[in-house]
């Protein structure tokens, strides 16, 4: 890995992996909403060891720039080898059930705008024939439950994409890595009352890494939430119905 974009750059996992993978003195470009916040993260991992540290503003919801940004990325930096797609939101399960709008909101953040970036880094790295390409989903994508099955809609949706991508770009070497992080205390789940299952941005950040270097396939991280989705998926539907999950 030397030349690596990362999206939604500010979210805190993806600045923990950037603040790692800066160690290696390799060439860093960020996307992301809060231009204040990249310009910061960008000073930040060129301190750290970083060789170029670059940055753009990028709206996720406006499909029309994605390829226009996944150029200039590829040419400032020199070429791209790999790609880090670490946005995505986690809205209010109760109002996205009263409003389809925030559900429609809330399903392209985390899956159509996703999946319009991985078309068209897919055909940009088979036609090179290399890279890797890594996504951060869900274990919340493994199956619906009441408490968010619209969050879990979208990474489910995500996950089915990653599946059938990876297997026709495995033919032409190119890694496609599905991340599937559980609790995390980030931002995002500051209102969560904190637990044993609980990891930290640092933690998932270098369980990615490692993946990526052994270009794995799928990454459960924290490595318990492999065994634990396993059982919540083969708990029979009549029974899993009654839970309050």
């Amino acid at each position: 890995m030397k030349n690596i974009l990362i999206i939604g750059a500010t979210s805190a996992i993806a600045e923990a992996t950037a603040r790692q993978l800066a160690l290696r003195g390799i060439n860093l470009y960020l996307l992301g909403r809060n231009k204040e916040r990249l310009e910061m993260l960008a000073g930040d991992l060129k301190v750290r060891g970083a060789n170029k540290a670059l940055y753009e503003t990028f709206d996720a919801a406006d499909f029309s720039s994605h390829s226009m940004l996944l150029d200039q990325a590829e040419r400032d930096l020199g070429g791209l080898d790999t790609v880090l797609i670490a946005h995505g939101t986690l809205g209010n399960q109760k109002s996205c059930e009263k409003n389809f709008a925030l559900t429609l909101q809330e399903l392209t953040t985390n899956a159509t705008s996703v999946i319009s970036l991985l078309t068209l880094l897919g055909n940009r790295f088979e036609t090179q024939g290399h890279g890797r390409i890594a996504v951060i989903s869900s274990v919340a994508g493994d199956r619906g439950r009441q408490s968010n099955y619209v969050y879990g809609t979208a990474k489910g949706a995500l996950n089915i994409f990653l599946q059938g991508l990876r297997n026709r770009l495995s033919k032409q070497g190119v890694q496609v890595l599905t991340i599937k992080p559980g609790f995390v205390d980030t931002p995002m789940t500051a209102h969560f009352r904190k637990g044993l299952l609980w990891a930290t941005p640092d933690k998932i950040a270098s369980d990615i890494i490692q993946a990526l270097d052994k270009r794995k396939d799928v990454l459960y991280t924290p490595f318990f939430w492999r065994p634990i989705m396993l059982i919540i998926r083969m708990i029979p539907e009549f029974i899993f119905k009654r839970l309050n999950l």
